[in-house]
Order: C-alpha cells, then structure tokens, then sequence
C-alpha cells in the first residue's frame, strides 16, 4: 500500500495470511495446472473470500429472506461481490434491518496479465501491469450503495490482493485486446485488508499531510489518483458529514476534515 496511507489501514497479520493461503488451497489445489483456470463453476476470486472469511461450507451460499446469502453464520452475513456493488440493493434492504452485514470488495494490488486464445486455449506468458491497485478504488462502487453506509450495520472490507487476470483474446482491435473480455482472475497473495466497520474508519483514508482546507486536486496529488477519483471519494465523506465544503477555489470545492 502507498507510503502516505496510514499506519492503521494496514490490517494483514500471519493469521490472515495462514487463512488465505488456506483458502486459496480449498478453491486452486496445491496441483492446480495454469492451463486449467475456469473449470470451476464459481469465478476463483469469489470463491477464495468465501473460504477466507468462512472456512465452514455449511455457513455458504443460505437461503435467508427469499434471497441466497453468500455467507450465514447464523448471526451476521458476509456478502462478496467483485464487481457492481449496486447489484447488492436488493440484499442489504432485506438482511439490514436483521442482521450485520458485511461486503466484501476484492482489488488488485498488483497484477499480472494473461491472454487466452480462445480456438487454441493457448495461454500467453503473463506480464505484469505497470498500475497498482489502491482503496480508493472501490469508491466508484461505494458511491452507488452511499445510501446504506451509515447503517449502524453494514460493513466493509476492502481486500487487496496480487492476482493473475486472464482475459480472452476476443476484443475489436487487430490484435483483439482492447475490449477484450476479463475471463477470471487468480488470487496470488494477500496484500492489505481495510476495515471499514462505521462512518469514522474512512477517515484513515485521508492522509495526515492534508492542508486544513483542500480541493479535490490537492487530495488526487497526495494519493496518487485521478483527480475525477478524488472528487468521488471526497464526495462520499462529504455525505458521511466526514469533511465539509467551506467555500470555493476557482470552480473546485474547498474541503475541511470535521
């Protein structure tokens, strides 16, 4: 994770580790081929967080509320979803009012990239991409479920982890990468697990070099991310009343931390 993210965001212990590599055993095999990714009937990113947070395979996949639950202990629910949080609107208006609920968002720290062929099954040597992934990531995806993340109890991991991503060689260019479809993606290791567990825990995400006012730019510059990114993060801690406008700079909102 970035050198001026918080001491307190990094969350991985040995146990979480042993648990992980755990997990990544049930779902991969210690023998499992490369040349074999996607005979599972469940993509490998999801299934590993399901073993990792819940060895138990009885306390997977519940039918609660007319809905299936990822993860039922029997007094809390563990939701994963890899992408399209908004998917989960439905699920978190009937658990809520019941039970804890967390959501669990997986992201790629760093990653390695695979090309199938899909009439051959030839697989490509990997190669490594030059981006890393980052919390701030998932707020694009937190944006559309905002309405739910002052619940008293909803929840939210942020696991960052290496992967192998193998995508098919289908797409529009001539070499039929852009737009090429992702295929699945191979946990490798786990790198970092943000806790996220009420309102306050986002303020980790705002770094102590910060000014006492800032814009949206002057966070982007201190993070690393894209300055449309960092509107969207600080928007959602604006609606978590985590940061206030205190007036303008040019056309850019000024921003104190409450």
């Amino acid at each position: 994770m970035a050198n001026n993210i918080q001491p307190e965001m990094i969350r991985t212990t040995k146990n979480q580790r042993e648990r992980f590599a755990y997990a990544l055993e049930q779902v991969v095999g210690k023998d499992h081929v490369r040349d074999g990714i996607g005979t599972l009937s469940e993509k490998t990113v999801h299934a590993v967080l399901k073993y990792y947070y819940e060895q138990d395979q009885s306390h997977h996949e519940i039918i609660l509320e007319k809905s299936v639950a990822d993860i039922f202990t029997g007094s809390e629910v563990i939701e994963i979803q890899t992408r399209a949080l908004y998917r989960l609107k439905p699920k978190l208006e009937k658990f809520l009012p019941l039970y804890p609920v967390t959501v669990v968002y997986p992201i790629s720290y760093d990653k390695w990239v695979c090309w199938i062929n899909e009439e051959t099954g030839e697989i490509t040597q990997k190669r490594k991409s030059p981006k890393k992934g980052n919390p701030y990531l998932a707020f694009k995806e937190l944006y559309t479920i905002r309405n739910f993340l002052q619940n008293p109890n909803f929840h939210v991991r942020l696991v960052l982890m290496d992967m192998e991503e193998y995508r098919l060689l289908n797409g529009w260019s001539r070499d039929k990468k852009r737009g090429g479809e992702r295929f699945d993606r191979l946990p490798l290791r786990l790198e970092d697990e943000v806790v996220l567990d009420s309102s306050r825990d986002y303020l980790q995400l705002l770094p102590l070099e910060l000014a006492e006012e800032f814009t949206s730019a002057d966070f982007a510059k201190l993070v690393k991310i894209p300055r449309q990114l960092a509107s969207t993060v600080l928007l959602v801690l604006w609606q978590l009343g985590l940061v206030e406008r205190s007036g303008k700079c040019g056309r850019s909102y000024l921003y104190k931390i409450n």
